[in-house]
């Protein structure tokens, strides 16, 4: 089982991806991407996360995870943050986008989605950003009027409950069964 060492990944109000390096058993160092972004509110009980809307019982499982299951994770967590976006804002300018990202140092994931990226610029700079259209991000028209600070509100609002539905998902799709009880449910079948 791998330990974790923290040894990278600062992030603060940098974004994400955290970084963490992780001994195996061999003692080889390996990277562990994570969603982290520093401000965990499963700590205070929240169930899902706000800062990266994983629900508790996968952040425990993370270094579990093997590279294609946290890829696949990521890969959901971004279409979360890109389908509840898309409601709000489109990104106008991809490439100004991630040039601002840069410049800010906010960072992002190459394969990370545009929108997904919108968020996160959101999320670390909603007090501070005065124009959208300087970051390549538009407003739809129903809330052109909104502050950024505003507007990321909404959104995360609408993150956060469809994070808490894919919590629900997760959870009701994990059914452990152990071998003596699949073993009485086969029996059960057979006598039917």
């Amino acid at each position: 089982m791998a330990r974790c060492c923290r040894l990278s990944g600062t992030h603060g109000m940098m974004g994400l991806p955290r970084i963490t390096l992780s001994a195996s058993p061999e003692g080889n160092m390996s990277r562990i991407l994570s969603p982290c972004v520093g401000v965990c509110s499963t700590t205070v009980g929240d169930s899902v996360c706000r800062g990266c809307q994983r629900h508790d019982h996968e952040i425990l499982a993370w270094f579990g995870y093997d590279s294609d299951q946290r890829a696949q994770r990521m890969l959901e967590l971004d279409e979360l943050r890109s389908q509840v976006a898309a409601r709000w804002l489109r990104v106008a300018d991809d490439t100004r986008l991630a040039e601002q990202l840069t410049r800010h140092r906010i960072r992002f994931r190459a394969d990370q989605s545009a929108l997904s990226r919108a968020v996160e610029l959101l999320r670390v700079g909603r007090t501070r950003i005065k124009d959208l259209s300087a970051y390549g991000i538009a407003p739809l028209a129903h809330v052109r009027e909104l502050e950024p600070e505003q507007l990321f509100a909404r959104i995360n609002d609408e993150i956060m409950v469809e994070a808490a539905r894919r919590a629900d998902n997760d959870m009701n799709s994990v059914v452990e069964v152990s071998p003596v009880s699949q073993q009485q449910t086969q029996a059960n079948e057979a006598k039917d």
